[in-house]
């Protein structure tokens, strides 16, 4: 038809030339709005290409076949298989199974035989914070999710100061021009002054069209990144410059059977207002630079740094189901199948990241921050802690677990303590207050590397079950993986946990393994001296200086007397 036309005249092929390049620019201008639909082509090509072939074959089958019984088969068997693929693969989710055992084989699995000890433990949980940031903005301010990042050696909660998504006008207009960067490690977490850091960005994700994070960042990828890229979570950090950044986690799927997502490196955007230029550069080739898994070690910035995306990371510690075997997780097995834990009340999710020290684990991993997974079994009522699975937060490629159940450590999981919290204190409200968030604590105490779950007693609205109450001074818990004892800990007072923890325990580790006497009160050389003096002293009457100068005046006085006389 386009050829027939293209011969009438100059004319018609003037106006085919014109409609092809608009075709052209509007297939360059709009790529992120048909990106997805190129990478569901790229996540299910497997299967896309088997339906295709068997929906071929089927309809040359059919058109060749005389008999109207041949034709009634091939119409039913058609039906058979399409229904059957969609039974078999997505209601009994077995193309997810096999997506996961992809991850399983192609991951770098590393197992420790000693845990690593946490440190710079965050006091507030996520909704916390986000429910603080929220009651610090006005009405036509959003505050996007919190994040846990490394600042220099401290670890924020940052999170961007957009403008709502409410008003579509903001979106269209505004830039984010504020950042909320407060300490995880202080029990009093600001929303003010010196943590809230002026700086712009023209590319946010609550603003709308070409200045989307998620439109510049696509816009940005070539043509195979188009089909094998995706932008996943947003991070506000500084770069080695000391300069605010916006990194972009980026996701890439691998694979051809069953794709895959794995670690795609970060897209990292400057700060800064736009101009014309930087309005083309977004219509025409996106924002930010690129930087690949292999090239991330370059930064420092990056490094130990928290970028990867949950969603990967989280598939990752999932596939450890099959270290018992392919068949293991289906359910005649079993034997070692795991699971993530969901908690509930509309709370953070794991993973939880956390600051680790590796240093004693002769591993060779850094000391950062990873996503923390505490792996159950399968079954409902199965709470026991499996498997401690630390990814790095950084998208280094490795994974770490830990196996608890091998070890026969009988250790408590993260779903049986909320009960054991509202357990110890039947005093409280547990209708309108809940423990959540509970992330590992692990120390040197009593001669012994001890795991405990450190968790926050928060409130919620009964109107809105995501509205968390963020007190600046929670309540806090540590409880003991494998004593299951609960033990109130002061928030304000973190050097005093590890003596508070000994001291409602001690007995208990005494008669049970056997320990000595700790953080007993040791006299010092100097605190004997002090004492040999106080004992002197009690022996030696105290002169009164002004007595003696008295005594010593009276007798002159009493010579001038006697001389005048």
């Amino acid at each position: 038809m386009i050829k027939n036309y293209w011969k009438k005249g100059t004319k018609q092929k003037v106006i085919t030339i014109i409609i092809a390049l608009i075709l052209l620019i509007v297939l360059f201008v709009l790529r992120d709005d048909y990106q997805p639909a190129l990478l569901f082509v790229r996540k299910y090509i497997f299967v896309i290409l088997l339906s295709v072939i068997v929906l071929f074959l089927g309809l040359r089958k059919f058109r060749n076949s005389a008999s109207t019984g041949s034709r009634l088969g091939i119409l039913a068997l058609s039906i058979v298989f399409f229904g059957l693929l969609y039974v078999v693969g997505w209601h009994f989710k077995m193309y997810d199974y096999m997506k996961t055992y992809n991850v399983f084989n192609h991951l770098n699995k590393v197992e420790i035989h000693e845990l690593p000890l946490t440190q710079n433990e965050r006091i507030q949980p996520l909704r916390n914070v986000f429910s603080m940031a929220n009651e610090s903005v006005g009405e036509t301010k959003d505050v996007s999710l919190p994040h846990l990042v490394r600042i220099g050696d401290e670890n924020k909660w940052t999170m961007a100061i957009q403008p709502t998504e409410k008003y579509m006008w903001q979106g269209m207009t505004d830039n984010t021009e504020e950042v909320f960067a407060v300490s995880s490690t202080t029990p009093f977490p600001r929303f003010s002054n010196e943590n809230r850091i002026s700086v712009t960005f023209s590319i946010g994700e609550s603003l709308k069209f070409s200045r989307n994070t998620y439109n510049a960042v696509v816009q940005r990828f070539n043509i195979f990144q188009l089909f094998t890229m995706e932008p996943s979570d947003t991070y506000y950090m500084k770069n080695d410059a000391g300069k605010w950044v916006e990194v972009v986690s980026l996701i890439k799927w691998k694979g051809f059977l069953f794709p895959y997502p794995t670690f795609g490196g970060v897209m990292v955007i400057d700060s800064g207002e736009h101009d014309v230029n930087d309005y083309i550069e977004r219509i025409l080739i996106g924002k930010g630079t690129y930087v690949s898994p292999e090239e991330m070690k370059n930064h420092e910035y990056l490094t130990r740094q928290n970028t990867l995306a949950e969603s990967v990371s989280r598939l990752q510690a999932e596939s450890l189901k099959f270290l018992g075997g392919f068949s293991d997780p289906l359910p005649w097995n079993m034997e070692t199948a795991v699971k993530i834990p969901e908690m509930p009340k509309d709370q953070n999710q794991q993973p939880y990241v956390t600051d680790f020290d590796f240093t004693e684990t002769e591993t060779g991993a850094y000391s950062g921050l990873y996503h923390w997974f505490g792996l159950e079994p399968v079954g409902e009522e199965r709470t026991s802690l499996s498997f401690s699975v630390f990814v790095p937060a950084d998208g280094t490629d490795k994974l770490y677990y830990y196996n608890h159940a091998a070890k026969k450590q009988g250790y408590a999981g993260v779903s049986a303590m909320p009960l054991k919290v509202q357990e110890s204190r039947k005093e409280y409200d547990w209708s309108a207050n809940t423990p959540v968030e509970f992330r590992p604590y692990i120390k040197n105490i009593a001669g012994k590397k001890r795991m405990f779950f450190m968790g926050t007693v928060s409130s919620i609205s009964d109107t809105n079950s995501k509205q968390f109450d963020g007190s600046a001074t929670p309540d806090l818990v540590l409880i003991d993986s494998e004593y299951r004892d609960v033990i109130w800990i002061d928030v304000k007072h973190p050097s005093q946990w590890d003596r508070t923890v000994y001291d409602q325990l001690n007995e208990a580790w005494r008669a049970s393994e056997g320990i000595g006497y700790y953080y007993a009160e040791e006299k010092k050389e100097i605190d004997i001296a002090e004492a040999v003096k106080d004992s002197i002293s009690k022996l030696i009457p105290v002169q009164d200086d002004k007595a003696a100068l008295l005594e010593k005046l009276q007798k002159q006085i009493d010579s001038l007397k006697a001389i005048s006389n």
